[in-house]
């Protein structure tokens, strides 16, 4: 089992950055009279950001880091590790994290590396460099989240184009001796990655002509080879089973209670899913946090966005103890226990 705690570690403060572009549910050319209305009452989207063209995954994520570190009054040479977490990245090479460590002006020695994961990454990226950091070798970091997912899908497939949004995060890290642990369940299934998947545009299948051409799967489903096929059902049935299970995973191996948490924070995939995942758990509905409304499903994303629009005064005036719950692509998912401690959450940034 992945069971794995870090100590000494800080939970600093997050930042989230969305681009302007207001995409609205109700006005999608795809949709019969009625369609959109049903979508928005399943799911409690009515809208969500999509970038312009030009900006990356990676310009949202170094506003949001160029506004915590100022935020937090850290000097950039003392910041020694970059996770950058996205599908969504500038280039098949170099890798995205070595460019934003130039663009920040962070130190020549800095740990940079890029962990391309969906809808899980976030968890999975706390993790991540909460492991590098925890022996004081490295003092300060970054974990940079994010994606773009309208450059990644068809904008006439209305399984999956309605639903998601773009925003890049940035969460600030310190090395603290005697913070309490974080704690960690993780999982994978890769039996099932054909759930969600981008078919064409990697090295198992390169792009061609053929990548390219629109295919009208079926009425009101028309996407090339490059962009992102959603089975509904199958990602339906993982979701409301396996989030659940590594939470509980989580509370045993561990022991806590959800009783005595302040949040649920779960991945923002739509809310009929997370209902049912907080009710699985018996978790009060108070208790969980909501960002999806007006921001979608913004796949890695989601957790640290809702952190920011849904509970950020709270966080940044008391203390709060935190399950956070990532699950999607891969199929991939995973569930950690944090306790913060009067964290900056900056206010959310919009970019133009």
């Amino acid at each position: 089992m992945a069971f794995l705690s870090f100590s000494n570690v800080k939970f600093a403060g997050v930042a989230a950055a969305v681009p302007k572009i207001v995409k609205e549910i109700k006005d999608l050319s795809f949709f019969s009279p009625g369609e959109a209305d049903k979508v928005i009452a399943l799911t409690h989207i009515e809208r969500s950001r999509m970038v312009p063209k030009g900006m990356c995954c990676s310009d949202l994520c170094y506003e949001a880091a160029e506004q915590l570190i100022e935020r937090l009054q850290w000097n950039k040479q003392d910041i020694g590790a970059l996770i950058y977490v996205s599908l969504s990245r500038d280039y098949l090479t170099p890798h995205t994290s070595a460019l934003l460590q130039d663009k920040l002006g962070l130190s020549k020695e800095c740990y940079a590396i890029d962990v391309p994961l969906a809808c899980s990454g976030y968890v999975y990226g706390l993790s991540v460099i909460a492991g590098l950091m925890q022996n004081g070798g490295i003092k300060k970091g970054l974990l940079l989240v994010g994606e773009t997912t309208s450059q990644l899908q068809s904008p006439l497939d209305k399984t999956i184009w309605p639903l998601h949004g773009d925003g890049g995060t940035a969460t600030a890290l310190e090395f603290n001796e005697g913070a309490s642990p974080m704690l960690f369940h993780f999982a994978t299934d890769g039996s099932r990655g054909d759930a969600i998947i981008n078919l064409d545009g990697g090295m198992r299948h390169p792009i061609t002509e053929e990548s390219m051409r629109m295919i009208e799967v079926e009425p009101g489903i028309i996407r090339n080879r490059t962009q992102s096929v959603l089975d509904g059902m199958n990602v339906f049935g993982f979701s409301i089973k396996e989030p659940p299970a590594s939470i509980k995973s989580l509370t045993e191996y561990y022991d806590f209670s959800l009783d005595d948490i302040d949040y649920l924070i779960l991945h923002q995939a739509n809310k009929y899913m997370d209902d049912k995942i907080g009710k699985k758990l018996k978790v009060p509905a108070d208790k969980i946090p909501f960002s999806l409304m007006q921001y979608g499903n913004t796949s890695s994303a989601s957790i640290p966005i809702t952190m920011v629009v849904g509970i950020g005064e709270k966080l940044s005036l008391e203390d709060a103890d935190v399950v956070i719950c990532g699950f999607g692509s891969g199929l991939s998912w995973g569930s950690a226990y944090i306790k913060l401690d009067h964290i900056i959450c900056l206010p959310l940034i919009e970019l133009d």
